[in-house]
Parts: C-alpha cells; structure tokens; sequence
C-alpha cells in the first residue's frame, strides 16, 4: 500500500448549484485523507462538468426543480421510461420560459454525452472505494453514474449516503439497485473511515455491514425501523473542507466558461429548534425532513468557522461564502458575525435564519458581509404558524421582512401554501396580513409536500391525511416494481388536496399583485424603499410609494414620532404606556389605529410594529423636481 496507495473516489452528480463546490465531498475528503491514510481520496464534482456541456443557465433551471431534474437522467437509467419521462419533464415546466423550449432528447444527449465522457475516462487506478452522495435532485444521475462504473469496475464496491437515502429508505435502495453494496445511513465520517479499513483489511462485504452506520447489501437487514448512527460527537474533530479538485475543474474550462463560485462553509449540524420546542408529540417545524441524517445538535467554535473560512477564501481568492447550515446557530451568531468582520474582507454571505432574529443581531451580520438570507418564515398566519410548530407569529415574520429591507439584506424567503388541515381562519389572516407586508420583497409561493419521516408523515392522522405513499411522479421516472419496493423522501398522501388548492387560490392571486407591484415600484427606483421615514429630530416623514398611484406621505410630530419610532420593534401596548407615561389610553389607541389603518403599521393582538424602514441618506435628495409630492398629514394633538 505505501508503494500503490488505494484511492477512495467521492463523486457528486448533477443537480446541485453548479457554482458551489459539493461541502459533503470537500469535509469528507478532507476527513479521510486525515483519518484513513494511507489511503488517498479523490473528489469528483463533475455535475461542474455536466453544467459547463449544457451551458449555465440551463443547468441552473433545471438544478432548481426537482422534478424535471430527476426525469432528465431517468430517461437514459431507464430507457423504457423515456416518454413518460419527458411527459413529466415538459408539465413541470411548462411555465418556465427557457425550459418549455427545450428538445428533451437533444438535452439528454447532451447529458449522457458530458456523463458518459467524465466517467468512461477516469483513470481509476487502484480503486478501493467508490463514495456518491446522493441528496434531493441527485437520485437518478447518481444510479445512472453507478450503472456506468460498474459496468467498467464490476468488483469495485460502491457505497451511498445522504439526505435522499436517510433512515428506511436504506433497505429498498439495497433491495431494488444490485450495483449498490452499502449504504451509510447518518452522516458519513466515521463509518467510511471504518469502512474504508475494513476493505483495505480484505474483510467480506458482510463483515463491513456490521460498521455501525452502514448497511450492507451482504448482510441484508437492520434491525428496527431506523439503523443505528455512527457520528462524530464534536465537529471539532473536522478539518477544514478540500475543494482542490472542484477549482481544478473550473480551471480547465476555456475562459469565457470560468466564474467565481460561491464556497460552503459549515458552522453546525441538525438544528436547535428540532431540538428545543415541541408541539403535541413532535419536535421542530411540522413539514420538515432535512435532519434525518443526524442525531441532535451539533456546533462548531466560532473561532474555528471564522479560521475556515478565512483560509479558504485567500486559497481560492474568492469572496462569496454560503452556510450549509439548515439553521445558523443561535447563541454563537454574534461571536461568529464579529469574527468574520474581523478577517478585514469584503465577503459577501447567505445564511438561514430564524424569523425571531433580532434586528440587531441582523444588523452586526450584515456589517460582516450577510447579503442574502432564507428566513423560516414559511406563513403570515399565526395560527397556521402554530399548526406549523414554527415557534413565531405573523409579527415576528413582519418584523425580520422589515428589517431585511431596512439592512438591504435580499431575503429569499418562502410562502407555503396548501398546508394540511389550513383553514378559512388561516388563509383570511394570511390574506390580511398581505396587506401589510407589500412594502417588502416577496415571498416565494411554494406549495406544500409531504417529506419521508417528517413529524406529519409520522403523525399523519392529526393533520387530516389518510394514507401516505411514494409520490405518483416516481412512477414516470422509474418502473412500478421499483417504486412499489422502495421508500422515497417525497410522499403522495390522500387527504384535503382538492380543498387546499380552492382554499388558497385567492392567496395565490394576492402573490401575484404583490410580485407585480414590488416588481414595477422597483424599477422606478431601486434604492428608494417602498415604505420609508426620514427623521427631522422633532418630526418624521413617512413616504408611501404606491403603484398606479401618487405617493402617500405621512407627518409625524412630537410625541407621534416618538411611538412610531419606538414601535420599530414591535410593542405590547401596556409597554408603549409605560413609556410614554404622560399620554392616556384612548387617544394612544386611537392614534395606534389610524397608522394600522393607512398600512403604516401592523397590529397583532396589543402588540403593534411600525412598517417604515429608515430611508438610506442620498446627498442629492430623496425626491427629484424640488418638492415633496403631495400626500396625506397624519399627526395627533
């Protein structure tokens, strides 16, 4: 072995983000090359390769829609399947305006052509080990790329894992594909370290089964519903991610095909909500399947993440950085935040983050580089928010929108729709909530389905599904004994569908007018807000752009002022009393609604948030002709 050292090859086939290097090959890689040497590790992101032969927009759009990326390589895994294949592929986008023009057979040819060619001219020389990991969109072109190598390497063992085949999803992989001969269920650190020495070893493909966190296919069964996990009990112990390979890649492309990509960064595992709050029998958000793969919460040192990713952004020279985590951790942010801003770099950053961040928490991450985040906002109903177990409200969901837009921080966040068991309740508060929230960037309408082990697939009955089962589009990408033997992480279900989808179509109208309405108020004038105030000391003067109309604007003085400024948080209205100890009640209220009544600010129960954001300084002014436009005065004695 010291002569001809056996090499682990890690692959990750298309369809992740073609412009972030694969976080799961870099730690893996990383980790082995540190606890398995001899052994080498070689890291194969060639879903770079597949991107480059498409060209980028294409992958792009398809790498975001999980349906029409999984029928593409179903139509060459099963040929038998091609037509159905496309039929799924042209329905799911047919609204997308570069896909619908899409010949299916000419991208699959393409596809097969960038595949075939990457794989058919490895040099594998002294493989031990072949590694995929498989998450969402990567089910059909990880087994079509195992299909190919085994036909080159029949005796080369090839191992799985990943979110797409967590928990009981293991066994029907095993059952149904012969080319697989383990699968790691959990994450895979040490049981590939164990794996890989157990091969090195010479030991029988039974015996590596008995490695906790992995499944054999010699060895056949797991004893329960869920296999044991084999996982590292401090992310400590984790070396820096290697994306040599990746940055290879992209190095051999003609130039005008070179970018500068977006690096992963890891800062925790699983997520402290799943492990704190929990509503009825479950913990964590209701719909949610991401932390499958994990046992617990688990967090690196700031000190360590800031290290990280401090080096890697001076050993590839690139700035853009995006947290692979589900959920940013919670007591360390400020640690973290302030140590990124420490590096002296300009980085520019994505995160997820909760909707009860606070707006100075938000504010420190952006001083550090935060552009762009996914809030768990989800619902502006407080009480589908509770269905949801989502431990926020319709306020709370308000208030981060409302500071993401005063930050200047994109929030890409989602709306679902269609939840189970929603009802009239909660779509006439979602529809009112609406109202209040078209001053902010949009959210995303994404209609809900039902994830393999989520607390509702767990616990189907209290939300009002039936049966569950494996979602009927498998059945156009795959053939029906396959379907029939396996469980898949997205799940059909027989319950209220027809009633959701009436129930929610005047939200989806809604979504639109304000999608429409951002859109248009936005190429006006980017960098004014929608709804601003700009501060005279003793006054305020609220502007309220409005679309198809003239601008609103609103005067506020003396004690007006103070309460809408104070209300930039949201208030109890006993603390807004408390404060201002000297106004009464009535008039205070009076004044409260007369705001909640031009849209200026929002009222929950007795708790009230004022929607302005603080328009950014401008040394020419913020309006153009001299003048202010003409609008309503709003003030109290």
């Amino acid at each position: 072995m010291e002569q001809n050292p056996l090499t682990i090859h890690l692959f990750s086939a298309p369809w992740p983000l073609f412009n972030r290097p694969s976080i799961q090959l870099g730690t893996l890689k990383a980790y082995l090359e540190l606890k398995a040497a001899p052994v080498k590790v070689q890291a194969h992101h060639f879903y770079l390769n597949v991107a480059e032969a498409l060209g980028y927009p294409v992958y792009q759009a398809i790498s975001e829609k999980t349906w029409p990326a999984e029928s593409v390589y179903a139509a060459l895994l099963f040929p038998g399947m091609a037509q159905k294949a496309e039929r799924l592929f042209m329905r799911e986008c047919r609204k997308h305006p570069s896909l619908k023009k899409l010949d299916f057979t000419n991208l699959t040819q393409k596809v097969k052509s960038a595949t075939d060619s990457y794989l058919d001219n490895l040099p594998l020389e002294s493989p031990l080990l072949a590694g995929f990991s498989i998450c969402l969109c990567q089910m059909t072109s990880s087994l079509y790329s195992i299909r190919r190598l085994k036909t080159r390497f029949p005796h080369l063992p090839i191992v799985v894992g990943g979110s797409n085949f967590a928990g009981p999803s293991a066994r029907g992989l095993l059952e149904v594909f012969p080319e697989v001969d383990f699968v790691i269920v959990g994450e895979g650190e040490l049981p590939l370290v164990s794996l890989a020495q157990a091969l090195c070893h010479g030991d029988s493909h039974a015996s590596a089964g008995s490695i906790g966190g992995v499944v054999s296919r010699a060895q056949g069964h797991f004893e329960g519903s869920q296999p044991p996990f084999h996982q590292l009990e401090d992310l400590t112990d984790l070396p820096m991610p290697d994306y040599s390979e990746y940055f290879q890649t992209l190095q051999g492309f003609e130039p005008q095909k070179r970018f500068f990509p977006t690096l992963l960064v890891e800062a925790s595992r699983g997520c402290w909500w799943r492990k704190g709050e929990s509503s009825g029998n479950f913990k964590g958000c209701a719909f949610c399947n991401l932390n499958l793969q994990w046992k617990g919460y688990r967090f690196k040192r700031p000190e360590k993440v800031v290290r990280e990713a401090n080096e890697l952004t001076s050993r590839h020279q690139v700035l853009s950085l995006a947290f692979a985590d589900n959920i940013l951790p919670s007591g360390e942010k400020g640690e973290l935040f302030r140590g990124l801003q420490g590096c002296g770099k300009d980085f520019r950053i994505f995160g997820e983050i909760r909707a009860r961040t606070s707006h100075s928490a938000l504010q420190a991450m952006r001083k550090s580089g935060l552009e762009e985040v996914q809030v768990g906002i989800e619902s502006l109903s407080t009480s589908l928010l509770s269905k949801m177990n989502k431990g926020t409200t319709a306020l709370d969901n308000l208030q981060i929108m409302r500071d993401c837009e005063e930050l200047g921080i994109v929030s890409v966040s989602n709306l679902l729709l269609r939840f189970p068991a929603s009802d009239e309740k909660d779509v006439e508060e979602t529809l009112r909530t609406l109202e209040f929230a078209m001053p902010f960037r949009p959210l995303r309408r994404v209609f809900f389905w039902l994830g393999l082990g989520s607390p509702i697939h767990e616990d189907l009955e209290s939300f009002g599904i039936r049966k569950a089962f494996n979602h009927p589009h498998y059945g156009q990408i795959l053939p029906s004994n396959l379907v029939q033997r396996m469980r898949l992480m997205v799940q059909g279900y027989r319950g209220d569908h027809a009633v959701q989808k009436k129930l929610w179509h005047p939200v989806e109208k809604a979504l639109r007018v304000w999608e429409k309405s951002y859109e248009r108020l936005q190429e006006k004038d980017k960098k004014r807000p929608i709804l601003s105030y700009r501060d005279g000391r003793d006054f305020l003067i609220i502007t309220q752009r409005r679309w198809q109309e003239e601008p609103a604007v609103h005067r506020l003085t003396g004690a007006s002022r103070a309460i809408y400024l104070y209300c930039t948080m949201h208030r109890a209205l006993q603390d807004i009393l408390t404060q201002f100890p000297r106004l009464h009640e009535d008039p205070v209220r009076s004044f409260l609604a007369m705001l909640v009544g031009k849209r200026l600010m929002y009222r929950e129960n007795d708790r009230y948030l004022s929607l302005a954001v603080r328009a950014p300084s401008s040394p020419c002014g913020n309006f153009t002709g001299g003048k202010e436009p003409r609008g309503d005065h709003c003030s109290t004695s």
